[in-house]
């Protein structure tokens, strides 16, 4: 990379600090129980809305993996979801009326906490319907990675977005409160990826799946991004600069190898088409609060009119992560 390019990237990274720390002011805390968090604590950061029914299995499954605190930006939720939070004993949580796309889809909300609470500590960025699947998590907790990453020197860790679905229609199985959403979303596409290099920010781009197959198949370049960044050793200079898809500095997106090896990866089970996404949809799609003028919640709301069937006959259903090594889809690379 030039010194030109180099450069330009500096001035983006801090122009997206100076961008968060002015974002600052539009969040309000709520509960502040960041005076509990250890010097090795891992946490979790979350922008979300109106998601109460989901909420009671997000934590539960982060906490049996092993974060120890949850830093919460609810963005005008009316649904109870900022009172359940409230109850929480290891969550700090604060509420916004703001403009999410003018947040950067609420990047900037969560530059700016992590910017202030994660210096040093590893951090771990995802939705309430995204579920952080790495190596051995079947039987070594989060922080059995963390350490291996410590010790070798690895700064941030990468999983591919796998998006789940059930087999039938989305409608056809209601989610309960506490469930765990892949019993009923368990199954996803096994290949169907294209991957690409991001030339300036080092950062592979991937599409396809599902949301390439059915929602975008007439387009499938406008199908959103799989590749994300989600855990990193945060410290108070980096920045990510579009949602977990890449951040700056530059070399924490260079989380693959170029030369015939594999660096370990995981995957993020994306359980959004449950019951509630045509309503979530709708919802979405009025408020015009998403990226490219919400085109994606359009594509995914016409085509929910034909109640569509996600699930056809190249789909595999969900086991564990060996099975997502072994079809590519992540890696334990030299972690044994």
């Amino acid at each position: 990379m030039g010194i030109v390019s180099s450069y330009r990237l500096r001035l983006q990274r801090k122009r997206w600090r100076i961008r968060a720390f002015r974002k600052r002011r539009e969040i309000k805390s709520i509960t502040n129980r960041t005076n509990k968090i250890r010097s090795k604590d891992i946490l979790l950061f979350v922008t979300m809305r109106n998601e109460r029914l989901r909420l009671p299995y997000f934590l539960k499954y982060y906490r049996d993996l092993g974060v120890q605190h949850f830093f919460v930006v609810d963005n005008g939720s009316d649904d109870g979801s900022g009172e359940y939070l409230m109850d929480q004993s290891d969550v700090s949580l604060w509420w916004t009326s703001a403009s999410y796309k003018r947040a950067r889809f609420g990047v900037d909300w969560l530059n700016w906490l992590q910017m202030r609470h994660g210096h040093g500590h590893w951090t771990l960025v995802v939705d309430v319907d995204e579920f952080f699947v790495y190596p051995f998590c079947d039987t070594r907790p989060i922080r059995a990675l963390t350490d291996w990453l410590d010790a070798s020197s690895i700064k941030s860790f990468s999983a591919m977005l796998l998006d789940m679905y059930p087999k039938g229609p989305i409608h056809a199985v209601p989610y309960l409160e506490g469930q765990n959403p892949l019993e009923i979303a368990s199954w996803f596409d096994s290949g169907n990826y294209m991957c690409q290099k991001n030339n300036l920010h080092g950062n592979l781009w991937i599409q396809g799946g599902v949301r390439a197959r059915v929602f975008f198949g007439d387009n499938p370049e406008r199908a959103p991004a799989l590749n994300k960044i989600p855990l990193v050793k945060w410290h108070r200079d980096y920045a990510y600069a579009s949602s977990t898809h890449m951040l700056l500095p530059r070399g924490l997106n260079l989380v693959y190898d170029e030369w015939g090896g594999e660096k370990a990866s995981g995957c993020l089970l994306h359980a959004k088409f449950l019951d509630t996404f045509d309503e979530k949809s709708k919802e979405e799609l009025d408020r015009k609060q998403h990226y490219a003028n919400s085109h994606e919640y359009r594509a995914y709301h016409e085509h929910l009119q034909e109640k569509p069937d996600l699930w056809c006959k190249w789909s595999e259903k969900y086991i564990n992560w060996r099975q997502l090594e072994i079809l590519g889809l992540m890696s334990k690379g030299n972690w044994a």
